[in-house]
């Protein structure tokens, strides 16, 4: 049985009413509110459509207090970032026995770290990127020798590539270290990989986790940022990708394997860079709760895996649960 089937079959025994009162968890506290504001929407839309008695709740303008007040049965977490993808309010829901979607509090707390995934990583033996960790005093010459030009500097626990800069010159990496300190104390510089930008989306748990199919994105000059993620209509994403099939495949089992290794739930989405000279696909992060704009990757996967918007959200409701 494929995936789409396995929806199908899984919604057919869903009984909406008795999924209860849902919250929607949005917006929140954390550099991605925006972007959040725009996936809680259209998650809520979504369920609503499907008959589900949704209702929006953003911890970044309501007391959390209120959060039990509102007694929810189960939440759809929409939050990106910290606050709502780093465990901490994963481990809020489970001190409140109110089942959640998505990853549990130490897979989210493991993912949203930059530092600690490639850590995990790599003693899975998974290829990700050499990186090194900066501080105000770092020895500059020796990162650039040790991880070559360019290099990517980015905060250690931002997502949206928020503070993140591509380094192309020796004197700018101080500037890009200033900037990613900004948002936060922890600082990677990582090797940059040259060639092509995957996305692989992942849903289900352990061993029966599922890879998406493969998400090719060309942006413009090569510079996915945040502008081009969520606001360009320049940007462009390739699902089928065109490239081997012997190669997506490599990168969705790379892909499953990230996942697994850190403890993933629910979904997910993996990050991938291909290098252009040796066709090695490298892990560059997890996401745990990945974005649901119109822009965004996972449910253009699962259009082209044959589950629908309002499908895909429903059913990951379904999945909610306590990890506990």
């Amino acid at each position: 049985m494929n995936w789409s089937e396995e929806v199908q079959k899984d919604l057919s025994q869903v009984n909406v009413a008795a999924l209860g009162k849902v919250g929607v968890l949005l917006g929140g506290k954390s550099g991605e509110r925006d972007i959040s504001l725009m996936s809680g929407k259209g998650v809520l839309d979504a369920l609503i459509s499907k008959g589900v008695n949704a209702h929006a709740f953003d911890p970044g303008q309501q007391a959390i207090t209120e959060l039990a007040a509102q007694k929810f049965d189960r939440v759809f977490i929409a939050l990106h970032g910290r606050y709502g993808e780093d465990g901490t309010m994963q481990g809020l829901l489970e001190q409140m026995n109110l089942p959640y979607t998505g990853s549990g509090v130490l897979a989210s707390a493991l993912a949203i770290d930059k530092q600690a995934t490639k850590r995990l990583w790599s003693s899975f033996d998974l290829a990700t990127p050499r990186f090194a960790m900066l501080n105000a005093k770092s020895d500059w010459q020796k990162i650039i020798q040790d991880l070559g030009l360019p290099i990517i500097v980015k905060p250690a626990r931002e997502g949206s590539s928020l503070g993140l800069s591509k380094v192309m010159k020796a004197e700018d990496l101080p500037a890009a270290y200033a900037l990613a300190a900004k948002l936060d104390r922890d600082v990677m510089a990582e090797q940059c990989i040259i060639g092509e930008e995957l996305t692989c989306p992942i849903v289900g748990d352990g061993e029966n986790a599922r890879a998406l199919p493969v998400i090719r994105i060309v942006a413009p000059d090569s510079n996915y940022d945040y502008h081009n993620k969520y606001f360009s209509d320049d940007t462009k994403y390739l699902c089928p990708t065109g490239l081997d099939l012997a190669l997506e495949t490599k990168v969705q089992e790379l892909a499953l394997s990230a996942y697994r290794a850190l403890g993933c739930k629910g979904w997910g989405r993996a990050d991938v860079m291909i290098d252009q000279k040796t066709n090695q696909p490298y892990l560059l992060e997890m996401n745990t709760a990945p974005g649901m704009t119109g822009h965004s990757l996972v449910p253009m996967a699962a259009k082209a895996a044959g589950v629908e918007y309002a499908d895909l959200v429903l059913w990951l409701l379904s999945k909610a649960g306590i990890h506990s």
